[in-house]
């Protein structure tokens, strides 16, 4: 993106960096389309998630610019200029998160599509993810790994070693060792760097040092939801986290996986007097015990979980002032939410739709 000195010049929008470019004229397949994108809480991570069941992990490789860190929002709003570069990343690895399942119980196809993914907490330099697809909810841990390749092994190695002059030491007595004037120290010395320098040269040729990124998958949690999955969302105490559906929420723990509990349940008892669904859920960034979600009807409702187990009563509930106007079978359906976003701050909601981008405000939430 490009800013410009003129307001009324509209903004310019440029490709800052291209992944994946295929050749002209080769047809894109669908499981290579991609379903989701997140960015880790630091920027140096972009994991992204396609229709095959994949999660790619991206890199920043560039030196971020902290010129301007000691500013206020106010002072960088009023900034004009343009940006000298832009961050860079580079592919990390990838693994096969999801495979397509068949439920024989209710002879439904379960697609590998990920749906959703989300970074955790990064503990002893390991890094962790939440991907989903409509059933199940996986934890993966990514690490790197230092890798010693053997490039040339010698089968008669030379017993001059660490050991051999080690050996040659403990035959010196007392005197040896003390005097300098009959060059026994000298003679050591000499030894010393005679002896090291085919043994050195050795190991170079043996250790040959990499750098490999390994993923494993530490937590599976499933058959907790009817519906499909349609978000996930961590929460800041790094111990929890929710999963949503189009009609129930529930809350994890990262490290039980066969237990849940189901905070909020929009399933009435006829269906047939269902009027909205869940579209999407998330947990305020700092206090641990609020969340939002969002519905058909356009409705975004606080939710604080110390009133009660299960939070069926909002707190609040959010909508946007201008759709109290008239009602058509158009308007309700374009007003459903698809997704909604805290800011960093959790003083502003995002809210996404079919036709526009909102940003709600609640001071109470400051």
């Amino acid at each position: 993106m490009t800013l410009s000195s003129d307001s009324r010049t509209p903004l310019e929008w440029k490709f800052s960096q291209v992944f994946g470019e295929r050749p002209h004229g080769e047809d894109v397949q669908d499981v290579d389309v991609i379903s989701t994108i997140a960015f880790q809480k630091s920027g140096d991570y972009l994991a992204v998630g396609d229709r095959g069941g994949r999660v790619v992990i991206f890199e920043r490789k560039d030196e971020k610019d902290t010129s301007n860190q000691h500013l206020s929002r106010d002072e960088l709003e009023q900034l004009d200029f343009s940006f000298t570069h832009h961050p860079q990343y580079q592919y990390k690895t990838e693994f096969q998160s999801h495979e397509p399942e068949f439920d024989y119980l209710k002879s439904l196809e379960i697609e590998e599509k990920i749906n959703n993914v989300r970074w955790c907490a990064t503990q002893n330099g390991s890094l962790f993810v939440l991907s989903t697809n409509d059933k199940t909810i996986k934890l993966w841990k990514v690490k790197e790994h230092r890798v010693k390749k053997v490039k040339e092994m010698d089968p008669n190695p030379l017993l001059c070693s660490e050991n051999a002059l080690l050996a040659e030491r403990s035959f010196m007595n007392e005197h040896d060792k003390t005097s300098v004037d009959n060059g026994h120290n000298v003679e050591w010395t000499e030894k010393m760097a005679t002896n090291m320098l085919p043994s050195q040269g050795v190991y170079s040729k043996i250790a040959n040092i990499e750098d490999t990124t390994r993923t494993r998958c530490r937590k599976v949690y499933a058959h907790a939801h009817d519906f499909n999955i349609n978000s996930i969302s961590n929460n800041s105490d790094g111990e929890t986290f929710i999963s949503s559906d189009d009609l129930r929420i529930n809350l994890w723990n990262l490290e039980i996986s066969n237990q849940c509990f189901n905070i909020i349940d929009m399933k009435p008892s006829n269906m047939e007097d269902l009027t909205e669904v869940i579209t999407s859920a998330e947990f305020h960034p700092i206090h641990c015990n609020l969340l939002a979600y969002s519905s058909s009807r356009g409705f975004i409702r606080l939710v604080d979980m110390r009133r009660s187990a299960l939070c069926d009563h909002s707190a609040r509930i959010l909508q946007d002032g201008g759709s109290h106007g008239f009602k058509s079978f158009f308007t309700e359906i374009i007003a459903s939410i698809s997704d909604i976003k805290f800011s960093n701050d959790g003083r502003h909601i995002l809210s996404r739709d079919y036709m526009n981008l909102k940003v709600l405000c609640d001071k109470t939430m400051a």
